[in-house]
């Protein structure tokens, strides 16, 4: 297992000095930053100045290398349009707001698609597989902005059940959770239904029924274990996509998150914290892979014998 554990270990740490090449060449190929934050006719020495404050002046390699050093250290810098403050602390200051509609999100997918998918990959045909096939259909087909719209005009606006933006309390953020959690719910019932029809063929399963038990006990005790592999391999997954996938919600909702504050980043020119947040959910989306492989490997051993 400690080898199984080092060689997942490496392999992250080389993606994310991937990462961290790629974000640097591809801020700095958007245009000079100079000019998306300095106006055009503002005079050539104010921005020089504004140039040699960021740094901008010195040689591409030497600017690679400081912006790498910090990265490792964990300085990423500070922001342009918010007077110098770290963008570490303002990220953090956002992050627990992401992160809790992202689990929110990743429950109410999970709650709802793995009954829904077992349930229908054991009576496949049945009216319970047409729902589950339906509601897969309907998550990968939905835009989660239009979903999210429609919501508010509905819950919020219309019925007047639930608040349609802002973070106050646990009634507003089930309608951004269900939003956000809508397309990984498709996804999720989709593939726990596949596992099953996969197991349910199995002689295990078989000798199960045979044994006379419960379609229930069969269901829960020999066929879920079986299908658990491939559904945390994409809960990992879609856990990472609610953390960076979240940005069109956030702005719908007003959500003070980390989606809207890249959204207002970018709109603001402020490329020291895109760069900043780029980075920083790279780094947890990796961390959350890394952390998806190694209970992979716990539930399959074959896999660490590999």
């Amino acid at each position: 297992m400690l080898g199984y554990f080092l060689r997942r270990t490496f392999e992250s740490v080389l993606l994310m000095l991937g990462v961290l090449v790629l974000v640097f060449f591809m801020v700095r190929l958007t245009g000079d930053p100079v000019s998306l934050i300095i106006p055009m006719d503002a005079p050539p020495a104010q921005r020089e100045a504004f140039r040699e404050a960021l740094g901008l002046n010195e040689p591409l390699l030497v600017q690679f290398t400081s912006y790498l050093v910090g990265a490792v250290q964990g300085d990423l810098g500070t922001s342009l349009r918010r007077r110098g403050e770290a963008n570490l602390d303002i990220i953090l200051a956002r992050l627990p707001a992401t992160i809790q509609l992202a689990l929110a999100a990743l429950a109410f997918a999970t709650i709802i698609a793995i009954p829904l998918g077992l349930a229908g990959g054991m009576r496949p045909g049945s009216a319970i597989d047409t729902i589950a096939r339906g509601v897969g259909l309907a998550g990968q087909t939905i835009p989660s902005f239009w979903l999210g719209m429609l919501l508010i005009v509905l819950f919020a606006v219309t019925l007047r059940w639930l608040p349609s933006f802002g973070r106050d309390g646990f009634a507003s953020i089930i309608l951004p959770a269900i939003a956000l959690g809508f397309a990984g719910m498709g996804q999720l019932v989709r593939l726990t239904r596949s596992a099953v029809l996969d197991v349910r063929r199995s002689d295990y399963v078989r000798t199960a029924h045979a044994k006379g038990l419960r379609p229930e006990r069969v269901s829960l005790k020999h066929v879920l274990p079986n299908v658990a592999i491939p559904i945390v391999s994409v809960l990992g997954i879609q856990f990472t996509y609610l953390l960076g996938g979240s940005v069109y919600i956030e702005v719908v909702f007003a959500w003070p998150g980390l989606g809207s504050l890249l959204e207002g980043s970018v709109r603001d020119a402020d490329f020291p914290l895109v760069q900043a947040i780029t980075i920083f959910i790279s780094l947890f989306a990796i961390s959350i892979h890394l952390l998806t492989d190694l209970v992979y490997g716990l539930l399959d051993p074959r896999l660490r014998h590999a």
